[in-house]
């Protein structure tokens, strides 16, 4: 079975509690669409779980963009003699990030050893922008944002970061001539497009960000196979 996620944000125990109810298997894969870190408390230790999942695979969110920015002088220490030691443009990477809610996230990276620490980055300047997965003859774009400034003749290649951990698509009822391909994203909380916290299915596009981080707000999961919806409050 192929699942997917996105947008945990910290919210370590709704993340357990997910794996347990879908009863993930070694033969499964799951896919985090992004935004894994930032905001709740332990983002970081749910990425030190996911690192020792093979079949766990995470795709770029922009608060792992934005924490990327940042980890080349982290990498030197967090320190306040290497936060002296910024150029103006690398403080403003880390006032984005901040007023974005990396502190949780840089915290947790604090209470890490160096070698922890190394992994961690290295981890997540690694994932990719985008997967596809092809399930029962169906075509599924996993990206974290959906296709900023969509258009049909464009490949996913030619999509710039923006376009794709940032910008937030149009509701189109139709995306592609192949009406056997989806395009699957987070990061717009499904509140704001249904005012409801479930996965919304819009004819090609389908939206996964239930808004766990938020009051009200739960952890969707759903499997391509089956299309069966998973929930924690």
């Amino acid at each position: 079975m192929i699942y997917v996620m996105s947008d945990l944000h910290g919210e370590y125990e709704k993340y357990k509690a997910m794996l347990d109810k879908i009863q993930l298997r070694d033969e499964d894969t799951l896919f985090v669409l992004g935004d894994v870190i930032d905001r709740g408390n332990q983002g970081i230790r749910i990425l030190l779980d996911m690192m020792n999942r093979e079949n766990v695979c995470p795709i770029s969110g922009n608060h792992e963009y934005m924490a990327s920015c940042c980890f080349g002088w982290l990498k030197n220490g967090i320190t306040q003699e290497n936060m002296n030691k910024l150029k103006d443009e690398q403080v403003q990477d880390l006032a984005d990030w901040m007023a974005n809610g990396a502190y949780p996230t840089i915290r947790e990276l604090t209470l890490l050893s160096r070698d922890e620490q190394d992994a961690v980055f290295e981890y997540v300047l690694n994932f990719p922008l985008y997967e596809v997965v092809y399930v029962k003859q169906q075509k599924y774009i996993l990206v974290h944002a959906g296709l900023g400034n969509f258009n049909p003749l464009k490949e996913l290649s030619d999509y710039t970061i923006d376009e794709l951990v940032w910008q937030r698509p149009k509701l189109e009822k139709r995306l592609f001539d192949n009406l056997e391909t989806f395009v699957v994203c987070g990061h717009t909380p499904t509140p704001l497009i249904c005012g409801e916290a479930k996965i919304y299915h819009y004819h090609q596009q389908i939206f996964i960000d239930c808004g766990a981080s938020f009051q009200g707000g739960k952890l969707g999961c759903l499997c391509l196979d089956t299309m069966e919806e998973y929930y924690i409050d």
